[in-house]
């Protein structure tokens, strides 16, 4: 084999590496929730989907409802990941464990929210959607819980409210007319089996990369 043969052989195999490594490094990139990504996020216990729809509470608050429910594809259950308004979170940049997020209802624009009212089957403390256009106040923000270094989308989490501490819930309580049988979504004290939520369909920006697509959209 003559030297540039040699020369030739060589740096095809240094592409090919080269290849690998873009390759892992794209799929590292693609298991983890990023900022900007629109998602349906599933509380693993009750197997119902965080959801909310241009309906108030008619207690408490009288915000605009947030609750759980059973379809699958529903397109009033997506919500978008979103940086807390002080600090910029940029497209694509994957979401560590611990980082402070807004989670914005799509449909609507309002965010996820919650205070010191009491939900209105429970007596736990009321979650609503808050704001107009994404915009709202400091008590949209809330706190990824997980043990790893990112939010991996295989991963069961919790959403822990930052101002006030209670921790994203279901406990299955259904509501009657006009939202029959949709479950009621609430702040509870304490970390348990009913406030872990498991990311579902959604759209996942990736940095300086088309979206990528995960079941549904």
């Amino acid at each position: 084999m003559g030297p540039f043969r040699v020369i030739s052989v060589f740096l095809d195999l240094i592409l090919v590496c080269l290849m690998f490594v873009q390759c892992g490094a794209r799929d590292l990139d693609s298991s983890y929730v990023t900022c900007g990504s629109l998602v349906k996020l599933l509380n693993t216990r009750h197997s119902v989907r965080l959801h909310s729809h241009d309906v108030k509470y008619g207690s408490g608050s009288g915000q605009q409802s947030v609750t759980g429910v059973d379809l699958a594809d529903d397109a009033n259950s997506y919500w978008r990941i979103r940086g807390k308004p002080d600090k910029v979170c940029q497209r694509g940049e994957p979401i560590r464990c611990g980082q402070a997020i807004r989670i914005t209802h799509m449909k609507t624009g309002r965010n996820l929210h919650s205070h010191h009212f009491s939900s209105p089957l429970s007596n736990h403390q009321e979650v609503s959607a808050f704001g107009e256009n994404g915009e709202g106040d400091d008590l949209d923000v809330w706190s990824v819980q997980c043990s790893a270094t990112y939010w991996e989308r295989d991963d069961a989490v919790r959403f822990k409210h930052v101002a006030t501490e209670v921790f994203l819930s279901v406990t299955g309580e259904q509501y009657g007319q006009p939202i029959r049988g949709q479950r009621e979504v609430h702040g509870m004290p304490s970390a348990n089996q009913h406030n872990y939520w498991k990311v579902m369909e959604g759209v996942f920006i990736q940095p300086s990369s088309d979206p990528v697509r995960h079941d549904e959209l």
